[in-house]
């Protein structure tokens, strides 16, 4: 598969990637071996670019993944902790974990404003030292919000943009409201024109828009500054169909059916803390009638993140 030129930063992608959040435990919760096979897979087929992070819980798929090979891929992660010396324990982990020198780019995880960007600078110190250092290649930020993405491009330490966007605008933000696509898309370009390396999340918002799996993905691949794609894949035959769809030999009547998947709650299990309600990067949870958690589905983009927080485990992917 060919490459791309990842901005300024020297390192090369393929135009498609693998997100591996979906394998893991707060979707799909794959053995190890399974997990493995599939990003095994998916580095046969020549996809060079995998995307984790320290809140994902999937180093021990990609370290098991790569054993006994000579694959070298590309790999970012990322932390959500806001202090120095929590990100100093973050990069350290993942080069330990996944047994690496060096980690080719380390991310900000979901900065949700200016004031978060700011609230986290001590992070943002420490992944600038880990660069200098040669400890990691490039840094940037992940995001779901416009006015983030905006920061971003205007930011001279940042490598890289990991933005969210899809053509139904499904899970942008700007501020406290919604964002649009279009806002979203202008970051993007002008995030790339200051030499930027951008790569985009959730092109099917979360899998809500999967059964427009082509349009989805020929509005993010034909987005200006966007150099890849991060798709979450659960087996051999998703990976396939990317790989058909990046070289045109797609079935054009291709749709892949995850209609019936959604989060949920088990009410008998939940406590009512609200930790997944403030963990939410949508607004899709919110407190019913009886002071339990609850899923909006229309607007909940699957994404998985509230699983982890619950104490009780009530949060299940179901379909």
């Amino acid at each position: 598969m060919y490459k791309k030129q990842l901005g300024n930063t020297g390192i090369e992608v393929t135009p498609v990637g693998f997100g591996v959040l979906a394998i893991g435990s707060t979707q799909l919760n794959l053995s190890i071996e399974d997990g493995a096979d599939i990003i095994r897979y998916a580095l046969e087929k020549g996809i060079n670019f995998l995307d984790t992070a320290q809140y994902y819980r999937t180093y021990p798929y990609i370290r098991e993944a790569l054993k006994g090979t000579s694959y070298d891929p590309v790999i970012v992660s990322k932390c959500l902790d806001s202090d120095y010396d929590d990100m100093k324990y973050a990069v350290e982990e993942a080069r330990r974990e996944l047994d690496r020198d060096l980690i080719d780019i380390f991310l900000l995880h979901e900065v949700r404003s200016e004031q978060d960007f700011n609230y986290r600078l001590g992070a943002w110190e420490y992944l600038q030292e880990a660069k200098a250092r040669g400890l990691v290649k490039a840094i940037g930020v992940s995001t779901h919000h416009v006015d983030v993405a905006e920061l971003v491009a205007e930011n001279p330490e940042a490598d890289v943009l990991f933005p969210l966007i899809n053509f139904k605008s499904m899970g942008i933000r700007k501020g406290h409201g919604f964002g649009t696509k279009e806002e979203m898309a202008e970051a993007i370009k002008k995030a790339a024109g200051n030499g930027k390396g951008v790569f985009a999340m959730k092109v099917f918002g979360g899998g809500i828009l999967i059964n427009d799996y082509r349009k989805a993905l020929e509005y993010a691949f034909s987005l200006d500054g966007v150099h890849s794609l991060m798709i979450g894949f659960g087996n051999r035959d998703e990976v396939d169909r990317i790989i058909e769809m990046v070289e045109g030999t797609l079935d054009p009547n291709y749709t892949p059916d995850l209609s019936n998947k959604k989060i949920w709650i088990e009410q008998g299990d939940c406590e009512g803390c609200g930790n997944c309600i403030e963990r939410c990067p949508n607004e899709a949870l919110y407190v019913n009638d009886i002071g339990l958690a609850y899923v909006d589905h229309s607007i909940c983009i699957r994404c998985g993140y509230c699983a982890p927080v619950c104490p009780s485990r009530a949060i299940i992917m179901i379909g």
